[in-house]
């Protein structure tokens, strides 16, 4: 497929050259880690891989239920989510 597009996107320096570094560090570049993403939430029709907030666990889902759920209802919750995850990445 020819890349005959272009997209600018805005964002604070520091990102930037943090981003690129990760991305260098793994053999590969952030504009190529942009057009994965881009074919990867094609696939999926929507994002390809879970958003969240690592700093707040407290308020996801699984934070919630870490604190007032049973061990039994937590467990049975992360079989359920790993389950679900590895169908839709299949």
């Amino acid at each position: 497929m020819a890349k005959e597009a272009v997209v600018q996107i805005r964002m604070d320096s520091e990102v930037k050259e943090s981003v690129e570094n990760v991305y260098k560090n793994l053999g590969t570049s952030f504009a190529e880690a942009v057009r994965i993403f881009a074919n990867q939430s094609i696939k999926v029709k929507g994002f390809p891989f879970v958003p969240r907030d690592y700093n707040s666990s407290e308020r996801s889902a699984r934070g919630l239920l870490r604190k007032r759920a049973s061990e039994q209802l937590r467990q049975s919750e992360k079989e359920a989510f790993m389950k679900a995850m590895a169908i839709k990445h299949e």
